[in-house]
């Protein structure tokens, strides 16, 4: 509009200029016609009365063509203003038009719809411009969910590989001290052999009793025992630490892809409880889990993946730092008021351990992101189990308490439909 107001204005000025030079025009033409050259009296006399005449009428004509000039002026001012404006309208609007829209499709907004108007020198392709707008705008939503699914599926990868991993490494932890153990009995009877056997050599022991000690068949298959034994357990060391290696390589990926992605999908829907209760029964990888009650069998609102992954991470968070019995209880709690506030009944579903519990210091900061309490030691970890568990509970329309009281508790409640 600001380019229409100075053409308007630049326009009106030159008319004004114009009415200008025409004015002065008729006055020079009035004074010419008003000179009167040098008469003696008696032609005065005789040309007097129709000199009066003819000035009446040259009067009236000079006013009558300044009347004209003037209405001819204001006409032509309103024809070009409107010329100026159709101008505008059809031919520069456009233009700008085309110009904004692409300036807002090259900043990446493709919100902004182009105006079609089809009486335009545009008209004919503005709304292909349009159509192309709309694809170029789904395609990138579908880039976007596509890459947001990416690092959903990529985080949650991640995270969920922690279990195997650590399965791996408490199995390769039995198998080496198993190994060790074989390795030592198989040394000492080794060692037992050769020291009854240089005894009898030297003449300062008896004979080994019948029975008591290997035979040469025996004592080759103790050392190619042994020889097995040693190896079994250098690949067990070599397992060991390419798990370690995987976890750290986890964990590098899943911090990044975490920090990156902007939300997990959660898709809370009527299931049966007992689905719940089957989750704790399936986490034989995490010692003695004790159901002390069965579960209330109703219709729970929740993910049966998140719901899986937040009793995966807590139980295997007493299991790591409690090392004791855990205890499973479930209770139907009355009606609680929610965030949202409406009301509805929860089942409570309290996980117990008897370890030495959290530092207190750390309670507050235990759900919080890659935050490790004291007592995590040189275990393997992330910082995101509880974070993650919480955050779970709190999308699926329930929630989660934990504090100390004789170890660890953990209390979530899983909203009933």
């Amino acid at each position: 509009m600001k380019a229409i107001r100075k053409i308007i204005i630049i326009y009106s000025a030159f008319m004004l200029a114009a009415l200008g030079v025409m004015i002065l025009l008729w006055k020079n033409m009035k004074e010419v016609t008003n000179s009167v050259a040098s008469y003696n009296e008696e032609e005065l006399a005789l040309y007097k009365k129709i000199w009066n005449n003819l000035n009446a009428n040259l009067e009236q004509g000079r006013d009558m063509m300044l009347k004209y000039v003037i209405i001819f002026w204001a006409v032509l001012l309103v024809i070009g203003i409107i010329f100026i404006l159709v101008i505008h309208h059809f031919m520069i609007k456009p233009v700008k038009e085309m110009e904004n829209f692409a300036s807002e499709i090259a900043k990446g907004n493709l919100d902004v719809p182009l105006p079609i108007h089809r009486n335009n020198m545009f008209g004919s392709f503005t709304e292909s411009f349009d159509i192309m707008r709309e694809e170029l705008k789904v395609s990138k939503e579908r880039e976007f969910e596509a890459e947001k699914a990416k690092r959903e599926m990529v985080a949650e990868l991640s995270h969920d590989l922690k279990t195997p991993v650590a399965t791996i490494r408490a199995t390769c932890e039995v198998l080496d001290l198993k190994y060790r153990k074989e390795i030592e009995k198989m040394e000492e009877l080794l060692k037992e052999h050769g020291n009854s056997s240089n005894d009898v050599q030297n003449g300062t022991g008896a004979a080994p009793a019948t029975g008591l000690q290997p035979t040469g068949d025996e004592y080759k298959e103790i050392e190619d025992r042994l020889t097995n034994l040693k190896g079994n357990l250098e690949k067990i060391g070599y397992i060991y630490k390419k798990a370690d290696t995987i976890n750290e390589l986890v964990g590098s990926v899943f911090r990044a892809t975490l920090d990156d992605m902007q939300e997990i999908k959660i898709e809370p829907k009527e299931n049966d409880s007992l689905i719940i209760e089957s989750y704790f029964a399936s986490l034989k990888e995490y010692g003695n889990i004790i159901l002390d009650n069965h579960i209330p069998e109703c219709l729970l609102i929740f993910d049966k993946l998140r719901m899986e992954q937040v009793i995966d991470n807590i139980v295997g968070n007493s299991y790591k730092y409690a090392g004791t019995d855990i205890h499973v209880s479930f209770a139907e709690t009355e009606m609680l008021s929610t965030a949202k506030g409406s009301k509805n009944i929860f089942i409570k579903i309290t996980i117990r351990d008897s370890g030495p519990g959290v530092p207190e210091e750390d309670l507050p900061l235990l759900t919080e992101k890659f935050h490790r309490g004291g007592n995590a030691g040189d275990k393997q970890g992330y910082g995101l189990g509880m974070y993650l568990a919480n955050h779970y509970m709190e999308k699926q329309g329930g929630g989660m308490e934990y504090y100390n009281d004789h170890g660890f508790v953990v209390e979530i409640l899983v909203r009933k439909v």
